[in-house]
């Protein structure tokens, strides 16, 4: 009802009044049905009036709200804090009955949480799904679709009896407020408020306690709130509450315990016909999507795999129709933001060489365009309190494959890691001097490098850990600094790959070639004639994989030379490392920061040296195509390695040098960080720094390698094979003779004693736990009761710690299987790679082996 027609019924009202305290009763009925056709006339007529800014409302639950048309017509309700929305009474003549409504929906967090361990970064959620709108009755459901099972077959009792064979998922009832011709009006408001990505349950796992959304302080950000004609983005205010929050939250949220993140929610109109979904193919190294169809013949595995890539088109004067555009925040500070452009560009090359010049571009995303828009593919910068992952994907059509928009997150503090690791390496005289040994340049290197390669997972292509191994051959592995020496100093001359490598341009034209399916085979067949190799995350990993060419933040194609490389130049950089390493002004604590990836330099060339050891080379070639099957690596390469870990053990090693230790002060504590000390090794013998405990740190590391269960348990079954090859009793027994045989005087002593120690724990706990077969465990135990005897000879000499060891060793022999067992365990070892996870190795959330 309009102000106007308001107005009217008041005055009418009131004559009515007047004309009821009269006696002239006939007159007042006469008057009260006049008054009641024309107040229900003016309501009418009002309800169809226009509403405010620019809006077309049509009937009275409309009326006033502010339109935006778009996919779908949204009607903001500023003050009652409502989003409406217009659906069609039905979708398209080949839908189901009760289908309203078909798209793909994808949820992402606008603003997050600012803790790598927790993550909830800013930008980080789903890959999309299809999602419809169900009417069923005066309720309208809002349903998650299970694309995982289907029927390929037109036979509609087929795609019955899988789809009911198989849970959906009923998202939310959403309220039908109006019902008419024009369409249906929903309030979409609830289902935008909840807790659509599970966050509290999200905390919980984590270890962040129990939270709880606070209804009053989650709405909907309506000034974010926008439709376009393929897709709609809101944004919304979500809190949490917490009396006992997590460490983390307690230090990252601004009061501790109310979290106010921002969920944004994207509905997609479904693409175009047309897209051609192309098979997967396991040596090519893309990202595959999973389905099972059930409608398969039975010659065919129902599991069907499916490349993930963007549609990309040529008109008929061979021009790309719609080039792939990849925008970079423009958050980003320079001269970051330049090298993150120039590493994003490096995939012009590679689009070029699959036949699609001009297909692929870089640009700096719009200042008012929002970048979790789905029509942006965005490299987003992304801040937290610590180092942390970076991580490329983002959403596309579950069905085909079909990437609909890129997203990488980027870590800002990552690039600050890798300028401390150079200035700790060779001090910070050149830094900011421009020069190609600047720690400023060669961290730059890095981060051009780390924008190629998450842009890469946004392009369809998986990690290749193997590249390393054939001289900066894919931007898609993990490269370590490939500082060299040359005439006894420190090189840095070829630190760091430059553009695409060549795998990169044999995936891309694989994944995007204009190329049929024979054309592709050949195309597989030439790159690895020529030398071009794959080794995916789940077997590359973890420090227990087998795979000799698959390691991470790794170098060289023999990963145990590069091993005695790495250790020289671990060795100048620790005779020369001093108070250079930092910058005037700061603070000297510092330096306990700097020495920790100086001293543990080595840690993940090890971990590609051990995986020669018990190692299996292998492919994932299919039969038929011409690849080698499997082999076992030499024993003379697997004695090398194991020979060149050995060598990490030596209390020379191990030692730091006094210059250094008299430099390494304590800082002072800060409380508003829970882990000030995270990066450092631990302050066991504070305010000095423990040398013994550093070294207890390493030495941990190379046992833990040599020590792996299941690199065990392939010395077993090689050695069963092959009785020529490197057993596991042989390896066991060269390493318990190298460690009983270290120097047993002097300062070196206590460092030995140390590995010794390690050494012992560290077979306890396979024999606690770690081992998965019996012959692995016995002859743990076989070696545990020799090195007893070893150190039986040391404490017949009142050797205090061989009689201490002996009898640790002699109590967990002894008892009963469900006590504890008597291990101490390692110190806890400081973050390693420039991401800052896992401390020994690369964890990946979604690989590890079983």
């Amino acid at each position: 009802m309009s102000g106007a027609s308001r107005q009217i019924c008041y005055f009418m009202s009131m004559f009515r009044l007047i004309i009821a305290s009269s006696t002239v009763g006939c007159l007042m009925r006469y008057f009260n049905l006049l008054w009641v056709g024309l107040c229900l006339l003016l309501m009418s007529c009002g309800g169809s009036s226009g509403g405010g800014n620019g809006s077309s409302s049509q009937g009275d639950v409309l009326a006033g709200l502010d339109h935006r048309p778009g996919f779908v017509d949204l009607y903001i309700d500023e003050k009652n804090n409502k989003v409406l929305a217009r659906l069609p009474q039905k979708a398209a003549e080949n839908s189901d009955d009760n289908e309203v409504l078909r798209f793909i929906y994808t949820m992402r967090l606008t603003a997050g949480l600012g803790s790598n361990p927790v993550g909830l970064d800013r930008g980080w959620g789903d890959a999309g799904q299809i999602v419809v709108f169900r009417r069923f009755g005066n309720k309208m459901i809002v349903e998650a679709e299970n694309t995982t099972y289907r029927a390929s077959a037109d036979n509609a009792l087929e795609k019955r009896a899988v789809r009911e064979s198989f849970a959906r998922s009923f998202l939310a009832s959403v309220k039908i407020l109006r019902d008419n011709q024009d369409g249906l009006v929903v309030d979409l408001t609830n289902f935008l408020t909840r807790d659509g990505l599970n966050l509290v349950q999200y905390l919980r796992d984590r270890g962040e306690g129990s939270f709880s959304r606070v209804a009053d302080r989650t709405f909907v950000d309506t000034k974010n709130t926008f439709a376009f004609p393929d897709n709609v983005e809101v944004d919304v205010f979500l809190t949490l509450a917490s009396a006992d929050p997590g460490r983390e939250v307690a230090t990252t949220a601004a009061n501790g315990r109310d979290v106010t993140l921002i969920q944004h929610h994207s509905f997609v109109r479904l693409p175009e016909d047309g897209f051609v979904s192309r098979p997967a193919d396991p040596r090519s190294g893309a990202i595959e999507v999973v389905h099972y169809d059930y409608s398969a013949s039975l010659t065919e595995p129902i599991e069907t795999r499916i490349a993930r890539r963007y549609r990309l088109q040529k008109d008929q004067d061979g021009n790309v129709i719609k080039p792939i555009v990849f925008y970079i925040d423009g958050g980003v500070p320079e001269p970051v933001l330049s090298a993150l452009l120039e590493g994003a560009r490096w995939w012009e090359d590679a689009f070029s060489a699959a036949g699609f010049p001009g297909g692929y571009k870089v640009e700096i995303l719009p200042e008012d365009a929002h970048p979790l828009d789905v029509r942006y593919n965005v490299v987003q910068w992304v801040h937290r309190q610590t180092r942390g992952w970076s991580y490329g994907g983002g959403v596309s059509d579950p069905r085909s494959g079909e990437m609909l928009k890129g997203h990488v997150n980027l870590g800002s503090l990552r690039v600050r890691q890798d300028r401390m690791i150079f200035e700790g390496l060779s001090g910070t005289q050149k830094t900011g001097s421009g020069a190609a040994d600047d720690p400023v340049e060669l961290a730059l290197a890095r981060i051009r490098q780390l924008s190629a390669h998450e842009i890469g997972h946004a392009l369809g292509l998986a990690h290749n850990f193997a590249a390393s191994s054939y001289d900066f051959g894919s931007v898609m592995d993990y490269p370590a600094p490939n500082v060299g020496v040359r005439n006894g100093a420190l090189d840095f001359s070829n630190t760091y790959g430059v553009g695409i490598g060549e795998w990169d341009k044999f995936s891309t034209t694989w994944l995007y070639g204009d190329l049929d399916a024979d054309e592709r085979d050949a195309l597989i067949d030439e790159a690895y004639g020529r030398g071009l190799s794959y080794v995916a995350d789940r077997d590359a990993r973890s420090i227990g994989t087998a795979h000799p060419k698959g390691a991470v933040w790794d170098n060289g194609v023999d990963p145990v030379e590069t091993l005695r490389e790495v250790m020289e130049v671990r060795r100048i950089a620790l005779e020369n490392f001093g108070p250079d390493r930092l910058r005037d002004g700061e603070p000297r604590s510092q330096l306990g920061n700097v020495i920790v990836p100086i001293y543990l330099y080595h840690r993940y060339q090890m971990a590609a040296a051990g995986k020669k050891i018990g190692g299996m080379d292998f492919n994932y070639g299919r039969i038929g195509d011409g690849q080698a099957s499997a082999t076992i690596v030499p024993r003379a390469e697997q004695e090398a390695a194991l020979d060149a870990l050995l060598d990490t053990l030596r209390p020379d090693v191990l030692d730091m040098p006094d210059h250094i230790l008299r430099e390494l002060t304590p800082p002072l504590g800060a409380f508003s960080f829970i882990d000030s000390d995270r990066e450092r090794f631990r302050p066991t013998a504070y305010p000095a720094f423990d040398t013994s405990a550093a070294a207890d740190t390493a030495a941990d590391l190379t046992l833990s390698i040599l020590l792996d269960p299941r690199r065990a348990a392939r010395l077993v079954e090689f050695k069963r094979r092959d009785p020529s090859q490197l057993g596991w009793r042989e390896l066991l027994d060269w390493t318990r003779d190298y460690v009983a045989g270290l120097p047993q005087s002097g300062s070196e002593a206590r460092l030995a004693q140390t590995v010794q120690t390690r050494f012992a724990f560290r077979l306890m706990d396979m024999l606690d736990e770690g081992s998965p077969t019996a012959v692995v465990k016995s002859e743990a135990r076989s070696a545990l009761v020799d090195f007893i005897g070893d150190l039986a000879a040391r404490a017949g000499r009142n050797d205090a710690h061989a009689a201490w060891l002996s009898s640790r060793i002699t109590q967990f022999l002894s008892r009963e299987v469900a006590d504890k067992a008597p291990i101490v365990n390692a110190p806890q070892l400081p973050p390693g790679s420039p991401i800052g996870s896992d401390p020994l190795y690369e964890t990946c959330w979604h690989c590890e082996p079983l």
